[in-house]
């Protein structure tokens, strides 16, 4: 536990500063983007109240709102392309992907957060998000039936937060024409969505700039260095040390190289076709529903297929126990448009537009690190799994509230890393 004489020492720092970011963002609507990115980057400082360690959306979305609340914020990162986020598909699919318990619960309340959220990051970056309120769907096969399929045999929660419906044949047809043959049903979750990640990921890096979080990219971390009175004393790099108050890992699927925490790569492998004919002109001229014929994402037991309101469909994942082997494969590839195709036969006709893998952070148990750790001055958040885009912004909030107030959700036990 935090020292009491700890705390009020880092809230002290951060009231002395008495930002008023947002008012400031806000308050002067006629200045331009350069005058207001060189007013509100901040200079490197020698001591930041916290340091992140990390480059990904957790690392970012923390960040931001450490730095709204007050905090003066600095991010060393070794290779941000390489986040898990780049390679995401955005899918906010609490009910789809049928979590149970604790978990359920905080991906619920963080699926809550995100119109909010993002239109925040819209706000202060001036850049889209690609949040898009689309409702997802679970087709259901008819093997399934006779194999005595959970997805059929069990139905999902409903309530007034997690509605649910189930669509029979004819319905289900009425809600997403094209689907394959086979299917003869599907549950429909209204309230599940989806975002652009790396729209997110862009809007998040600018609100990041515009209210002054300081980035060090291309920096190895080589050692979270302990001092006395089980305190980090420093973060070596292979650019020299850097120090800070307080600080927090959100390394994603390298965190384990940082600190001592099971959190494992699982690879990914992803592609995106785009809806052919569309050219520059066609996407001025049409609403998405003329421009994308899938009208909500489409997730399957072993698939899932998001669509874009600009024609392109991303289609994903392996799930691949291979450490950092990187690489698309033959074999994954076939893998994603087998299973796609089947779903939605009419994709087999779309472009080709690219092939990405990428590495979800996962522990044993497949669900998130979150809080404090063995040391008073080091916060994690990593091991988010398959749900690192849905739980950024509760993730942030989590984190933030117990940096600066030491307060902790009814729910954040349940994510301890002495649970294992």
């Amino acid at each position: 536990m935090r020292s009491l004489k700890f705390k009020q020492t880092l809230r002290g720092q951060i009231a002395g500063k008495n930002f008023r970011i947002l008012a400031k963002l806000s308050g002067n609507k006629s200045c331009d983007r350069s005058r207001r990115t060189q007013a509100f980057f901040a200079l490197p400082e020698a001591l930041p109240d916290v340091l992140v360690l990390g480059g990904g959306l957790m690392a970012m979305a923390i960040a931001l709102e450490l730095r709204l609340r007050g905090a003066s914020v600095s991010i060393l990162s070794r290779d941000r392309s390489a986040a898990a986020a780049y390679a995401a598909a955005g899918m906010l699919a609490p009910q789809a992907e049928k979590l149970q318990g604790s978990m359920a619960q905080l991906c619920l309340r963080s699926r809550d957060l995100y119109p909010d959220w993002t239109a925040k990051l819209e706000a202060l970056s001036g850049l889209e998000t690609g949040y898009w309120a689309s409702g997802i769907l679970n087709p259901v096969f008819a093997s399934e039936v006779h194999n005595h399929t959970p997805a059929l045999t069990t139905a999902p929660a409903d309530s007034e937060q997690t509605p649910t419906q189930w669509l029979d044949r004819s319905a289900v047809r009425q809600q997403q024409p094209g689907l394959s043959p086979e299917v003869i049903g599907g549950w429909w979750f209204p309230k599940d969505a989806q975002v652009d990640n790396r729209r997110l990921v862009a809007a998040l890096t600018e609100a990041l700039r515009q209210v002054g979080v300081v980035w060090h990219e291309g920096v190895t971390v080589t050692e979270i260095e302990v001092g006395q009175g089980r305190q980090v004393r420093a973060i070596a790099t292979d650019q020299g040390r850097f120090t800070a108050a307080h600080y927090v890992l959100a390394a994603g699927a390298w965190s384990r190289q940082l600190w001592d925490l099971p959190v494992s790569p699982r690879k990914g492998q992803m592609l995106s076709v785009q809806v052919h004919n569309l050219q520059a002109r066609d996407l001025q001229a049409q609403d998405s529903s003329s421009i994308q014929p899938l009208r909500q994402v489409l997730y399957g037991d072993h698939i899932y297929i998001v669509p874009r309101q600009d024609g392109l469909i991303v289609v994903g994942a392996t799930l691949e126990n291979v450490e950092f082997t990187a690489g698309n494969t033959p074999t994954g590839l076939h893998q994603l448009l087998g299973e796609a195709i089947r779903l939605y036969p009419q994709l087999q006709d779309f472009p080709l537009v690219e092939t990405w893998w990428g590495y979800r952070p996962t522990t044993p148990d497949e669900l998130p690190i979150l809080g404090p750790s063995s040391l008073e001055n080091l916060t994690l958040a990593t091991g988010h799994h398959r749900n690192g885009i849905l739980l950024a912004p509760i993730t942030a909030q989590w984190v933030t509230d117990w940096i600066l107030e030491q307060n902790a959700d009814a729910l954040l036990p349940d994510f301890r890393w002495d649970r294992f």
